[in-house]
């Protein structure tokens, strides 16, 4: 466990007090918004460290108690009763305020790009993306989040191919991160006669959404096509000149957006484009920063197999952690919480043991 210098947990509490006073004496509206922003950064941690100063004194007295022979055998006795509930207060809190001091990622609080793709198995991996995309879809929900369709690739036989989603609200990259990379799943096709268990797999994608003062795109770094839109048909496949394809010219990457309005098309290509340009860059840094890379759950390659979904077993794998649960009915439901809550709780105790070195 790494320490907690008393020095700085004062001056954060010494910070929180002096934004809540300047808050409350009625700043401007843009003083206030900065003062804001920064009183809720605070806020958890200031009443965890509150909570850690009063719950040491408590354990202080305590054992000013014991160890005073002049106290009587009843007070003496209700004090070593107390002491080990407060000393398990203390180590809790005092993980709490470790996890809360942890270095952040710049982009947790950003909304995310949500993209899903069939890889290996055909038919069957377009119906698991489809299953896959309904999954986050109800579990952004349980969040409070917004789940937005960006663009969709119909699959021959139902599900998807390729599907888009922005996704908005409170945390949603902070949660939604670890779900990069490939998702297995192993299942009997309706269209199989011999029941035969088949595997298939689908890719998962999930970048922070960018805002323009993040990446920079210069106007004659990209080239902006429209045409006309092809397909098999259905809702998301239009017949007029409106759809568009922006090509990013230093890097080679290709958005393409085929909706109703050619407009939508141009802004959503270049959200989408703008986003996978920040990602890159995270990408980037993250490989200079090896330390940091090594503490990453899984190596954030989105190549690499994370998660097995047995539906013959109701069996859900994340093999980045070697998480097993028997509820994959729920899980597909949108009941993700236990999953991603293992994945950064295993994320911040290797951060913590690496602060600690």
């Amino acid at each position: 466990m790494i320490s907690l210098p008393r020095d700085r947990m004062n001056q954060l509490v010494k910070r929180f007090d002096m934004l809540e006073a300047q808050m409350a004496a009625g700043p401007d509206p843009e003083a206030y918004v900065k003062l804001a922003s920064e009183y809720s950064e605070l806020q958890d941690i200031a009443a965890r460290i509150r909570d850690l100063f009063r719950a040491e004194s408590e354990l202080a007295d305590l054992e000013a108690m014991l160890a005073d022979k002049s106290t009587d055998a009843d007070m003496r006795a209700l004090a070593e009763s107390d002491l080990p509930a407060v000393k398990e207060r203390i180590d809790s809190l005092r993980n709490d305020i470790q996890i809360l001091l942890l270095p952040k990622d710049a982009a947790d609080e950003k909304n995310a790009i949500l993209e899903i793709r069939a890889g290996t198995g055909g038919d069957e991996a377009a119906l698991f993306a489809g299953d896959l995309y309904r999954m986050y879809e109800r579990y952004a929900a349980s969040q409070g989040w917004r789940m937005e369709l960006v663009s969709a690739s119909d699959g021959d036989a139902g599900g998807y191919k390729e599907i888009i989603a922005s996704v908005s609200g409170k945390g949603v990259f902070a949660k939604l991160k670890f779900e990069s990379g490939v998702h297995r799943v192993q299942r009997v096709p309706a269209t199989e006669a011999q029941g035969r268990i088949h595997t298939s797999a689908a890719t998962v994608a999930v970048l922070p959404e960018a805002e323009e003062v993040d990446i920079d795109i210069r106007a004659e770094d990209i080239r902006i096509d429209t045409m006309r839109a092809s397909g098999s048909g259905g809702q998301h496949v239009n017949t007029t000149d409106s759809a568009v394809r922006i090509t990013h010219l230093p890097t080679g990457i290709m958005v393409v957006q085929a909706e109703k309005s050619q407009h939508q098309n141009r802004a959503r290509a270049m959200q989408i484009l703008r986003a996978r340009l920040f990602d890159m860059e995270r990408s980037r840094a993250d490989e200079q920063r090896s330390e940091s890379r090594k503490l990453q759950v899984g190596s954030g390659d989105r190549s690499e197999r994370i998660r097995t979904y047995n539906f013959p077993q109701g069996r859900l794998t994340d093999h980045r952690i070697n998480l097993t649960l028997y509820k994959l009915d729920r899980v597909m439901m949108g009941e993700l919480e236990e999953v991603i809550g293992a994945l950064i709780a295993d994320h911040q105790s290797k951060l913590l043991a690496a602060v600690g070195e």
